[in-house]
């Protein structure tokens, strides 16, 4: 309990911290992520596993969860279809004061090469949605190319193909200009989103259509 004052009459009056704090706009919103990175497509590799980062401004913060990720090797399925499935959960929270530099995620694919080599098959990033409810999204997938094809043909000889250093510059778009690269394949990932207090602080996500289950508590 809490004791506040009660403004005409003078007397002490018990109440709980949380009716006493109503009135206190918060400082924070929190925005919730959950989902899986469901399956991928590349028809001309077998035996695939992925990674996961997130890529976020200077005011946010992850509270919960986990940042990273590295899934299991999966096979090409047997269908028409040969896809790969994955099913990896990924659960964070973010907290943050504006919605500036609203987190991405940022999604590498490795498979081997013909010497066993572990290579990248695939980068690609999206932003995490903005609107609470359920979204689904396909990212294109991409590798850098080498800029001649002497160069190509020695990266495949010594089992090294061109690839980034830190796959998070993918979500940045300083540099890339001046880099060549070839589409290759696409990964589907799902999202439940969640925020708390984001039109508390006077901003206002609303969903596109009626199909997206809302759950935001303001």
């Amino acid at each position: 309990l809490a004791w506040r004052r009660d403004a005409g009459s003078g007397r002490r009056i018990a109440g709980t911290r949380s009716t006493i704090m109503l009135g206190v706009k918060p400082s924070v919103f929190l925005l919730m992520v959950n989902g899986q990175i469901e399956s991928a497509d590349f028809p001309e590799f077998d035996e695939l596993y992925c990674k996961y980062s997130y890529v976020y401004g200077h005011d946010w913060a992850p509270t919960t969860g986990l940042e990273e990720g590295i899934s299991q090797i999966t096979s090409k399925s047997k269908d028409c279809n040969q896809g790969f499935v994955w099913n990896f959960p990924m659960e964070i929270t973010f907290k943050s004061t504006n919605p500036f530099g609203w987190p991405q995620i940022v999604i590498s694919v490795y498979g081997a090469d013909l010497f066993g080599n572990d290579v990248v098959r695939g980068y690609g990033a999206v932003h995490v949605p903005m609107t609470p409810g359920r979204h689904k999204r396909t990212i294109p997938m991409f590798v850098p190319e080498s800029s001649s094809k002497l160069q190509k043909f020695t990266s495949w000889l010594m089992g090294r193909r061109p690839e980034f250093t830190d796959p998070k510059v993918v979500a940045q778009g300083e540099g890339r200009e001046v880099t060549r690269v070839l589409s290759q394949g696409f990964v589907i990932v799902s999202f439940n989103i969640v925020t708390k207090d984001l039109k508390k602080l006077g901003y206002d996500a609303i969903p596109p259509n009626n199909q997206t289950s809302a759950m935001s508590d303001g």
